[in-house]
């Protein structure tokens, strides 16, 4: 096997292990989920940390992915054909980090965290 070959092997086990662990992330979240609903815990309860489990397993999984495109792509065949493609993928891969994790925090980015004790403002209970 030559070096060609074992960096595309490794970029893709990493994109493997990505969609892996988007696989099991749902799985285990929907299962906690279930669980939950069937001990009759309110699915207002319920619901928001099912949300939750999911975009941080798709997030997780989005990151692999986009090191296994980095690496496959980059390693591989650098032409300005293939880091163009690299770089649309990338660039439409970190947008949708970007909007589960604004969904996830319920607040964007450059927001500063609210404490526990600080209610939330008019803007964002409306």
């Amino acid at each position: 096997m030559d070096t060609v070959e074992a960096v595309e092997a490794v970029g893709t086990a990493i994109e493997v292990a990505g969609v892996a662990v988007i696989v099991v992330g749902m799985v285990a979240a929907t299962a906690v989920f279930f669980h939950r609903l069937v001990r009759r815990v309110p699915f207002a309860e319920v619901y928001r940390p099912y949300r939750q489990g999911l975009g941080r397993a798709i997030l997780l999984g989005l990151e692999f992915l986009v090191a296994g495109d980095i690496i496959r792509t980059v390693a591989i065949e650098p032409t300005f054909g293939s880091v163009g493609v690299l770089a649309g993928i990338v660039l439409i891969r970190t947008f949708l980090s970007f909007s589960l994790e604004a969904e996830l925090e319920n607040r964007w980015p450059w927001q500063r965290r609210r404490t526990a004790a600080e209610p939330p403002s008019a803007r964002e209970r409306g």
